[in-house]
């Protein structure tokens, strides 16, 4: 921690820098399925309060909010398990669980956007970590969260240094909306197709009412009226008319209940094959800090993410070869199997595993994307299915107990080709976020310690 900060910099403890900390330690809400949203520890990541899953009723709020209000640009901060992860709150009617300790710069003295990235930086993080106490779960008390010492510019280089990283953060969380978007379009598709059999069914009713069957699966599948099928061009027409074509216009009765005429019933099993993944010996430090990612559960990328295209941990070309693990190429998918079940992701770069996932790919003409949803969809039945008296399990014999349909070579070629072009956005967003976060992570430290002046570089 000895670093020559400029000499026009203040260096403050924390206490003294702020207008509010407020604590909820030690406090547990009454939780209900809908309400107040509660930032808890699990959703505070990366710079950013994810989305919200558990709430605390309308009607508790201010008797449960007696600590004090949190306001729109607080900092939270997660004071164990896990220890120094930091957000904003961008959204007001927010509650505040136990490990959250919510901070708000003095006026006019530190600026809370200028706060968030101090928070993260390496100066503050290492104090946090000597501060902390505990062997198994590290956290820090509150009398010693406000003894960190904070290096404070003069507030116009705050609002320039809080400037610049905001906007690359902003960057980042914008294309991670887009993925999310992106994502339910894609999974909208593979449910309307292969669930609910949507354009089938338009067929059917068409066919009944002797109206033109292709006609009404193109509007089901292009999500356009009759009339706006007409200002299509001829040949985006003719290709809409050919997928169309593809879908049959019957369902017949199985033990699955009503599927398609033509498409087959298959176990799961019968449609991928499973790679297994190891370890290489954490003894040989030859075996690590390679240039191969290596995945683990910790990997596992966020909601509408889907691609995972960087690793904690990476070993090397010798780990790979003196182990089980093996190497997986771009668009595998990846399920973890043992302990934390059922996450599952897109190999967006070539990457190998440990041996508590499987890689998955398709066989007999199913396709990485179709592969992925079939995966995605079964999920919670594999959960369910799962094997071992220690740790759940997904065993290669589990995927024998998910029945599905497999539509035809052409449907699937056509669901690829579909989906295709949203994944390759969604991996071109995530390459692009993996660049911005690496240049943000770049400039922290040295906007940080007045190496960079930020004026010069906002203009």
């Amino acid at each position: 921690m000895s670093i020559d900060f400029p000499k026009n910099w203040k260096q403050v403890v924390l206490e003294d820098a702020l207008d509010a900390l407020i604590d909820y330690r030690g406090k547990t809400p009454k939780k209900v399925d809908k309400g107040i949203p509660l930032i808890t520890a699990k959703v505070v990541k990366s710079g950013r309060i994810l989305p919200m899953d558990e709430f605390i009723a309308d009607e508790d709020y201010e008797s449960w909010m007696v600590r004090g209000i949190p306001q729109i640009s607080d900092i939270v901060v997660t004071t164990e398990a896990p220890l120094g992860e930091v957000a904003q709150i961008k959204n007001a009617n927010v509650a505040l669980a136990q490990r959250i300790v919510t901070l708000r710069g003095k006026v006019d003295f530190l600026e809370n956007d200028f706060l968030l990235f101090l928070m993260q930086s390496d100066f503050v993080q290492n104090q946090l970590e000597a501060r902390a106490t505990g062997s198994t779960v590290k956290g820090i008390k509150q009398s010693e969260l406000r003894k960190i010492i904070l290096p404070i510019p003069p507030i116009v280089e705050q609002k320039c240094i809080g400037k610049i990283l905001s906007d690359l953060d902003d960057k980042i969380h914008l294309n991670n909306q887009i993925n999310q978007t992106l994502e339910s379009i894609a999974q909208a598709i593979f449910k309307s197709w292969f669930i609910d059999f949507d354009p089938v069914r338009a067929k059917i009713t068409a066919k009944r009412e002797g109206k033109d069957t292709e006609l009404a699966a193109m509007c089901v599948i292009s999500g356009k009226s009759q009339e706006e099928l007409k200002q299509m061009s001829k040949d985006d027409f003719a290709e809409l008319q050919a997928s169309a074509a593809l879908f049959p216009d019957e369902l017949v009765e199985t033990e699955l209940g009503e599927v398609p005429k033509g498409w087959d019933k298959y176990s799961l099993s019968k449609m991928i094959t499973l790679i297994g993944g190891g370890t290489p010996k954490r003894s040989e430090p030859n075996y690590w800090n390679g240039d191969i990612f290596w995945f683990s559960v910790k990997d596992v990328p966020n909601e509408g993410e889907i691609f995972v295209i960087t690793t904690q941990e990476k070993i090397s070309e010798l780990g790979l070869n003196k182990s089980s693990t093996k190497l997986l190429p771009v668009g595998t998918t990846i399920i973890t199997a043992r302990g934390t079940v059922g996450k599952i992701a897109l190999v967006g770069y070539e990457m190998a595993m440990n041996q508590s996932c499987y890689g998955v790919q398709g066989i007999n003409g199913v396709r990485q994307f179709m592969t992925y949803y079939l995966i995605k969809n079964a999920v919670e039945v594999l959960k369910k299915n799962t094997h071992g008296a220690v740790f759940d399990t997904i065993t290669q014999s589990t995927f024998d107990t998910v029945t599905s349909i497999k539509p035809s070579i052409e449907m699937m070629d056509l669901f690829e080709s579909k989906v295709e072009k949203i994944m390759g956005h969604i991996k071109n967003n995530l390459y692009e976020n993996n660049s911005l976060i690496a240049l943000r992570d770049t400039l922290l430290p040295k906007l940080l310690s007045g190496e960079l002046d930020a004026a010069l570089l906002k203009g």
